[in-house]
């Protein structure tokens, strides 16, 4: 494997490397349809994601569209966690989600971190996990996601209480300050994605039941990474704190439950 190795991840560190203007990286199983619905979402307007370039003829790999800017890695900076770059990811999220609401189907999606309760009318396929590292910035603004090996179809909720774990961040003080900048105010910033992205009346009344069972998904996900023996996943948990730290952060939403709801339906 030739190219530019590129930083990042935790499932694929190491994996993924730039050529030119080529990114290529392991492919998830269904590449195939993931592909489709990137090339979709760039007709539907949308060009703030990868768009595919090919798959190797084993199917293991994939190549899709770099895509230049800066990406936040952690410890993340300061310019990243604005409440100006906060509202771009927000934005930047709806976006995505309006040119979304068509997909490929019977499709065997990830189901990671798939919303539990997708069904009905309304769903949209779901990023699953805006994290920093998957945001690229320009100029300070939230350009494009990338890394849509998560995707799964999705309440649009779902997918907003996801991203914001990660960038109110919805963690413990502890647990935050191993990554984040001093002084955040997950209540506000909370507030402050919502209304970027223009979540409705019913959806901020929903958002803090649905961040908790988000964070409880997320948790069941690493259970089963530490289950399969996973090298990379069992040392972040160690040294993360272990189950002592998922305990800290569950305990803290629940504390934080009625300011989160109070803040978002005002």
């Amino acid at each position: 494997m030739s190219g530019e190795p590129l930083a990042g991840g935790l499932a694929n560190a190491g994996a993924v490397v730039r050529i030119g203007e080529v990114v290529e990286r392991p492919a998830p199983p269904h590449a195939a349809a993931l592909h489709a619905h990137l090339d979709g979402l760039r007709r539907r307007g949308f060009d703030g994601a990868p768009t595919s370039v090919r798959l190797s003829p084993d199917g293991r790999r994939e190549q899709v569209t770099y895509i230049p800017g800066e990406v936040a890695l952690p410890p993340f900076p300061g310019w990243a966690m604005t409440d100006d770059a906060l509202r771009s990811v927000g934005a930047l999220l709806r976006r995505m989600h309006d040119a979304a609401r068509e997909f490929p189907a019977g499709v065997d999606w990830s189901g990671e971190f798939a919303d539990p309760d997708a069904r009905g009318a309304g769903l949209v396929l779901c990023h699953n996990d805006v994290c920093p590292e998957n945001v690229v910035f320009r100029a300070g603004r939230a350009a494009a996601l990338i890394d849509f090996d998560m995707a799964a179809p999705g309440r649009p909720v779902w997918d907003v209480a996801l991203t914001a774990g990660y960038w109110a961040p919805l963690l413990d003080p502890l647990s935050a300050s191993a990554h984040y900048p001093a002084g955040l105010d997950p209540v506000h910033r909370l507030t402050v994605l919502a209304d970027a992205y223009g979540l409705g009346a019913d959806e901020r009344a929903a958002l803090p039941a649905v961040i908790e069972q988000a964070v409880g998904v997320c948790r069941a996900f690493v259970a089963r990474r530490l289950a399969a023996g996973d090298a990379p996943f069992v040392n972040a948990h160690a040294a993360k704190g272990g189950w002592a730290r998922w305990d800290r952060r569950q305990a803290w939403l629940a504390e934080r439950r009625e300011d989160f709801l109070a803040a978002l339906t005002g």
